[in-house]
């Protein structure tokens, strides 16, 4: 009787660790993922948008900055470096 006792305990801390490792890795929404195609096919189309939006606005952000900087050095009237830059904002702001 012990011996059985022993084993279950065994047994039951065994299905614990397991239960734990099966949680903390989300065994069960990679399982549904994999069963299910078009939760797939949604989270993959609504990461894609997501990540085209952000991209979008980080570039337009670093742009802007980039010509302002631009801008503020070729107020600063360096002889060389202002033609060039002033040729560079002055193309971006066409193209607008």
């Amino acid at each position: 009787m012990w011996l059985k006792n022993k084993k279950i305990n065994m047994l039951e801390k065994s299905i614990q660790n397991l239960s734990h490792t099966l949680e903390e890795g989300n065994f069960v929404e990679w399982a549904y993922l994999l069963g299910n195609k078009k939760e797939i096919i949604k989270r993959n189309l609504l990461a894609g948008i997501f990540r085209g939006v952000g991209i979008g606005i980080g570039v337009t952000m670093i742009t802007a900055i980039l010509v302002m900087l631009l801008q503020k050095i070729v107020t600063l009237n360096i002889p060389i470096i202002g033609e060039y830059i002033a040729d560079i904002v002055e193309i971006v702001e066409k193209s607008r």
